[in-house]
């Protein structure tokens, strides 16, 4: 599991093979079933996460049991909920695995250890950070300046391998759309493919 990660790290920047070993030594290697919790609301979020199989949901729930999708994270990517985990407060949502999944776990310290002993892991998480940042920005923008056919084309575009792996209703929700608004559009979307040439 730690391959994947180190794959994907060492094309993000130079890292010696201690440095590498540091990383692995500090990491707590899980696996969930479908629809298993990784953090239940009310918790306090103890883990960033890397996915290196599966894909996980980030969810909140109304008082009617409605559930509202932040984001989701596939493989090759990190999670976690932010404020939770930097500020040790209870947690307002909940992650949730939407296929059997694979993580690596790094505790809040033991980061800190391998930031302070490897400069170019900091330098590669502060931009992780100014990163997810300007991607909140950015979706915040779409949801109150896009369309509904806007948000849906942006999502199909951007993310196109998770549109095929998760069912309508979430990426409706994920949107902030009902599921009816979005059969409609996909419904006029492939009637319009079908009419090309």
């Amino acid at each position: 599991m730690f391959d994947t990660f180190e794959a994907y790290i060492t094309a993000k920047g130079q890292f010696s093979k201690e440095e590498l070993q540091l990383m692995r030594s500090l990491a707590i290697v899980k696996k969930y079933r479908k629809r298993q919790l990784l953090l239940k609301e009310g918790e306090i979020c103890q883990y960033k996460m890397f996915i290196t199989k599966g894909l996980l949901k980030t969810y909140c729930l109304k008082n009617d049991g409605t559930e509202h999708i932040m984001r989701f994270a596939p493989e090759n990517t990190w999670t976690t909920d932010h404020e939770s985990f930097s500020r040790q407060v209870p947690s307002k949502c909940n992650i949730e695995a939407l296929e059997p999944t694979e993580v690596l776990l790094w505790t809040q310290d033991s980061l800190n250890r391998i930031m302070q002993a490897v400069p170019a892991f900091k330098t590669y998480l502060d931009a992780l950070i100014s990163n997810t940042l300007n991607s909140s920005y950015e979706r915040i923008l779409m949801n109150i300046s896009y369309t509904s056919e806007e948000k849906y084309h942006d999502f199909v575009s951007t993310f196109p391998d998770i549109f095929r792996r998760v069912p309508l209703h979430m990426v409706a929700s994920y949107l902030g759309v009902s599921r009816e608004t979005l059969s409609r559009i996909r419904h006029a979307q492939l009637k319009q493919q079908k009419l090309e040439p």
